[in-house]
């Protein structure tokens, strides 16, 4: 998949193409339905999809001090868009010159003079410009005028048919960020169509668990990302490629999120021991994958009590991973 950013350099002759729009955070069951739609809808024009999305998040910008969670980091969403069949990613800095675009500047210089959009596909709450002024039948109009077609997605649901009773949710990144920040992996990993991960580069830490019997790779993750809730899960630890951020191979692991207040510590970490492996990790690029939660983070009254527990949590993520 070609991915750049900005709007300066466009590699290789995309000729027209087929655009989807949107932050895409997640890459969640809703927006792989939007992706796929574009993705059949350049297929039979015979045409690129390319997807735009933005850095940094729009509401950064937009009420400075908002910035929500992130889902999926740039590598990873490149690498799970690519996944779905997409050909180009552009990544436009959002800044505030780009919010204050009117919506027709918007589509005439992005869409038209630069991404040559043949086709815009996009959900049915979309909207863009300033003060997000364009909407979907704004688009359209555009459309008409610019010489591009316009097709909007209903977004999906998870309910009944989930397991999760009668009620039925629209499926959303702010939906799957409460999951995650109340440790509801399961819930979370329903909507994303996979288990929540976060990115980011193993670094030294206090050692303890090597003492104790229970080597961890200290993950320290770029700001903003969307960490659950303290606790212990179960899950996996996914090497990658330092230079792509592509997923290279996937080992099971008991995961510890929080301050280690046995120790008394203040510092938050993702910790992740990985089952029946033996190696250096240091310096790695590597995601840590969620699947379930243990139990809450507890102070125990002595290391007795603590290594009696974290030798449960292996049991337990033994258990859930189906070992």
């Amino acid at each position: 998949m070609l991915r750049w950013r900005g709007l300066e350099v466009t590699p290789g002759d995309l000729g027209r193409t087929v655009v989807t729009v949107g932050m895409y955070d997640g890459v969640h069951r809703g927006h792989q339905v939007l992706i796929g739609a574009a993705v059949a809808r350049a297929r039979a024009m015979n045409r690129p999809c390319l997807l735009l999305t933005f850095d940094p998040h729009p509401a950064e910008v937009v009420r400075p001090g908002s910035h929500p969670a992130i889902l999926t980091s740039m590598d990873r969403k490149a690498e799970l868009v690519a996944g779905l069949g997409v050909d180009a990613m552009c990544v436009l800095p959002f800044t505030p010159e780009f919010m204050r675009l009117a919506p027709e500047t918007f589509t005439h210089t992005v869409l038209v003079e630069h991404l040559h959009a043949a086709a815009v596909v996009v959900g049915p709450n979309f909207t863009y410009g300033y003060k997000a002024s364009g909407n979907f039948d704004t688009l359209v109009a555009e459309g008409r005028r610019f010489g591009f077609g316009v097709e909007g997605v209903a977004l999906a649901n998870v309910g009944a048919e989930d397991g999760e009773g009668d009620a039925e949710v629209t499926i959303s990144s702010t939906y799957i960020r409460a999951c995650v920040a109340a440790g509801d992996m399961v819930t979370a990993a329903r909507a994303l169509g996979r288990p929540h991960r976060v990115d980011g580069v193993v670094v030294k830490g206090d050692r303890r668990g090597r003492d104790l019997g229970y080597p961890t790779a200290n993950v320290e993750t770029p700001p903003f990302t969307a960490i659950p809730a303290d606790g212990v899960y179960a899950g996996s630890l996914v090497t990658r490629d330092p230079r792509s951020g592509a997923s290279r191979e996937r080992f099971p692991a008991a995961i510890s999120v929080g301050t280690n207040p046995t120790f008394q510590g203040s510092r938050r970490t993702v910790e992740a021991f990985v089952l029946d492996w033996d190696g250096d990790l240091y310096g790695d690029h590597v995601g840590v994958e969620f699947v379930q939660r243990l139990r809450p983070m507890a102070a125990f009254a002595d290391v007795d009590g603590l290594l009696a527990a974290m030798a449960q949590d292996v049991t337990d993520t033994r258990s859930i991973l189906g070992m």
